[in-house]
């Protein structure tokens, strides 16, 4: 247990934790549109776990060796749910989902989806109990899910394959989001340990469907890299990290139904993806809901 001690004994302030929220929520909306941008290239759900957790995986693999692949003091119901909701099984979920669907529609249902997944999990299991505000904050984010599901009749571009696969995606990372919180890791081991495992669980699906990184062009890589590699599988994976230990599962998982706003923006205008009028509603009503669910508002 001393690893776990040890682990535990640094917290992050409130105003870190907020920043890591923030930064989570920029990543997360340029990831959604790389990994939608993917569609129109040669490469697979395969391809993008060998870039989203092979370079986390060999840029922190100082930090994986000395905790080990299977830390001391941490038991398996705790270290499989965060490799497979914030991992492995989460990433090949969320890009088969995002390979069907428009970028701006599925961001506001997987974002949408995260915080409330991760508020009924912590109510349910763990009797937590939201104040009135953060209440209220809930509400508005399932008001803009359910205007995004009304307009998805009218032609907002979902599928029946997001409708599926998108809430199954937020259900795994609000599984993350409560194992991390109780592993007692850091986030810099947390991100470690899950690029790590995810990286070795990804190669035999390159042993039997092949890939296709190392014929896709530069164009085509270099926005992954980034995006995937960088961004998403090392940088933001820290910042959610952090706003988990500072601010708890459930205030963190909020920041997550921004993203909806800035995805919806940035398919229109950089996918060139039609934004319909649904979209653009939910996207706010959803983004008013987390300034709420937040606890920004809440008395202290």
């Amino acid at each position: 247990m001393a690893l776990v001690t040890e682990m535990r004994s640094d917290t992050p302030t409130q105003a870190v934790g907020y920043a890591g929220g923030v930064v989570t929520v920029l990543i997360w909306a340029a990831w959604m549109l790389a990994t939608r941008q993917s569609a129109a290239t040669a490469l697979t759900s395969v391809d993008i776990g060998l870039i989203r957790f092979g370079i986390p995986a060999l840029v922190l693999a100082p930090i994986w060796w000395r905790t080990g692949l299977m830390p001391r003091g941490i038991p398996l119901r705790i270290l499989l749910p965060m490799v497979a909701g914030s991992g492995i099984v989460f990433l090949h979920v969320a890009a088969t989902a995002l390979q069907v669907t428009p970028a701006g529609p599925a961001a506001i249902l997987l974002g949408g989806a995260m915080p409330l997944a991760t508020a009924l999990i912590g109510m349910i299991l763990f009797g937590e109990r939201p104040d009135r505000m953060r209440l209220l904050g809930l509400g508005g984010i399932v008001a803009g899910v359910a205007i995004l599901l009304a307009g998805s009749v009218t032609g907002s571009g979902m599928t029946l394959g997001g409708l599926v696969l998108l809430p199954l995606g937020a259900l795994l990372w609000a599984g993350f989001t409560h194992a991390f919180r109780r592993s007692g890791l850091t986030a810099l081991q947390g991100a470690a340990i899950i690029a790590a495992w995810s990286l070795l669980l990804n190669l035999p699906l390159v042993a039997i469907f092949g890939q296709h990184v190392s014929q896709a062009s530069l164009n085509e890589l270099l926005p992954q890299v980034m995006s995937q590699g960088i961004l998403s599988g090392l940088v933001a994976t820290l910042a959610y990290g952090t706003a988990i230990r500072a601010l708890g599962g459930s205030q963190a998982a909020a920041f997550t139904a921004l993203t909806p706003v800035l995805a919806t923006l940035g398919s229109g205008y950089l996918l060139g993806e039609p934004i319909g009028i649904a979209s653009i509603v939910a996207a706010i009503v959803t983004g008013a809901g987390v300034a709420l669910s937040t606890g920004l508002l809440s008395k202290p």
